[in-house]
C-alpha cells in the first residue's frame, strides 16, 4: 500500500489527527523541515546516529503512547519473519513457493512461482494495486470490503497474467501471502486463533523481543492471517529499533544478530525487474526515468515505506559507527508524500558526514 491510495472505509485504523501548531520548545533545525507546511501532516520524526538518539519530535497531541500504523513497512517485518524461516531450513529462496493450491493440479504454471520473485514483486500474479476508480483496487477490495474473512485464499485464486519473475508489480497481497507461508510453517491448524499465536509467537522470539520491541500490535484476519503487507502498530521509539535491524541486521545495542547478514544482503539487492526495489524493502538505487528515492542520498540507503508517508529510512554511509536512521511517520497526501518527504529525509541523512570507510 505505500503506493497506492487506499478505501478509507477503515479509516477508523488511522490515529486521530491532532493539532497541527507548533511551538517554539519543539525548534530544531535537524527536524524543523519535517514539519513545514509541504509536508504534509508529520506526527512523529526520530533520528538516530550509531544507535544513539539525536534528534526526536511529535506534533502536539502525539507521545510515545502511541502507537502508528505501518501501512506497507509491514512488508519489510514480514520479508524478516521469512529470512528467519530460511535460515531455520524450512524455506528455500529459489524452490517454488510452498502455496499447496498451486501445486494440487498438475500443470498450473503458479506452480513454478518461487520464494524469491515474491520477495521481489514479481511473481507474475494478476494484480491491481491502485485501482481507477479506487474501488478497483485488490489490495482495497480484500483489506476492506469483500475478503476480510480470508484475504490468502483470495489472492491464492489469482491467476498469472505474465511469467513469474518476467514482471516487477508492487503487491501488497503478494506480501499477505508471504505471511501466510510463513504460517503455514508454524502449524497446521486451520484454527484463526491458533495460527495467529503461532504468528505473533514466531514474530516476538524472532524480531520484536530481541530488538527490544514491546509495543508491536498484529492485525489479522478472519483465518489468522497477518496482514503482513499493511497493518502492524508500533510506537515511534520502536520504529527506531527496528530501523536499527533493518541499517545492519542486529539488535539496537548491536550485540545479538537478529538477521542474518546474507538475507540482509539480499533484501537490499535490487530485484531484477526493478532497480529501485529490493526483497520487500526499497532501495535508493536511480532507477532510469525516475531517479532515486531519497535524492542526493547514498546508494545504501534501504527503507521500509508506508502509505500516506510513513518512512524507516538507513544509511550505514552516513554518520558513525554503524549508521544513521531517520523515521518519519504522519499523514501526507499520497500524490506528493514519496516526493516532499524524501527530499526531507535525504537532507537529513547528508546532514551527518559520509564516509564509507568508517563502517
Amino acid at each position: 500500500m505505500g503506493k497506492g491510495r487506499l478505501l478509507f472505509a477503515a479509516a477508523g485504523l488511522m490515529l486521530s489527527a491532532a493539532a497541527t501548531a507548533d511551538t517554539p520548545a519543539l525548534r530544531d533545525p535537524l527536524t524543523d523541515p519535517f514539519f513545514a507546511a509541504d509536508q504534509g501532516d508529520t506526527r512523529g520524526v526520530l533520528i538516530l546516529d550509531d544507535g544513539q538518539v539525536v534528534a526526536k519530535r511529535y506534533q502536539p497531541g502525539y507521545s510515545d503512547g502511541n502507537r502508528f500504523i505501518s501501512w506497507s513497512m509491514a512488508k519489510t517485518v514480514t520479508g524478516f519473519l521469512v529470512g528467519a524461516l530460511v535460515a531455520d531450513g524450512k524455506l528455500k529462496l529459489d524452490d517454488p513457493a510452498p502455496i499447496a493450491e498451486w501445486h494440487a493440479r498438475p500443470g498450473d504454471p503458479r506452480a513454478a512461482i518461487t520464494l524469491r520473485q515474491m520477495m521481489n514483486m514479481s511473481s507474475g500474479l494478476q494484480h491491481v494495486e491502485v485501482g481507477e476508480p479506487i474501488e478497483n483496487s485488490d489490495t482495497n477490495q480484500i483489506l476492506f470490503v469483500g475478503g476480510t474473512n480470508d484475504m490468502a485464499a483470495r489472492e491464492i485464486a489469482k491467476p498469472l497474467e505474465v511469467k513469474p519473475g518476467s514482471l516487477w508489480k508492487y503487491s501488497s497481497l503478494t506480501s499477505l501471502l508471504l505471511a501466510e507461508i510463513v504460517t503455514r510453517q508454524l502449524t497446521t491448524s486451520h484454527d484463526p486463533r491458533v495460527r495467529a499465536q503461532a504468528y505473533r509467537a514466531f514474530a516476538e522470539e524472532r524480531l520484536f523481543r530481541p530488538a527490544g520491541i514491546t509495543s508491536a500490535v498484529l492485525d489479522f484476519d478472519g483465518a489468522g492471517t497477518q496482514i503482513g503487507g499493511s497493518i502492524i502498530y508500533m510506537s515511534l521509539p520502536d520504529w527506531g529499533r527496528f530501523g536499527m535491524v533493518l541499517l545492519d541486521g542486529k539488535s539496537p545495542d548491536g550485540k545479538t544478530q537478529i538477521v542474518s547478514p546474507d538475507w540482509l544482503a539480499f533484501m537490499k539487492t535490487p530485484a531484477p525487474t526493478y532497480a529501485g526495489y529490493g526483497g520487500q524493502l526499497w532501495v535508493n538505487n536511480p532507477v532510469p526515468g525516475e531517479g532515486q528515492r531519497y535524492p542526493g542520498a547514498s546508494t545504501s540507503v534501504a527503507s521500509a515505506e508506508g502509505h500516506l508517508g510513513q518512512h524507516v529510512v538507513t544509511s550505514h554511509d552516513n554518520g558513525h559507527g554503524r549508521g544513521v536512521v531517520v523515521v518519519r511517520l504522519g499523514n501526507t497526501r499520497e500524490d506528493i508524500s514519496a516526493k516532499v518527504n524524501g527530499r526531507v529525509i535525504a537532507d537529513a541523512l547528508n546532514h551527518f558526514p559520509r564516509d564509507a570507510a568508517a563502517h
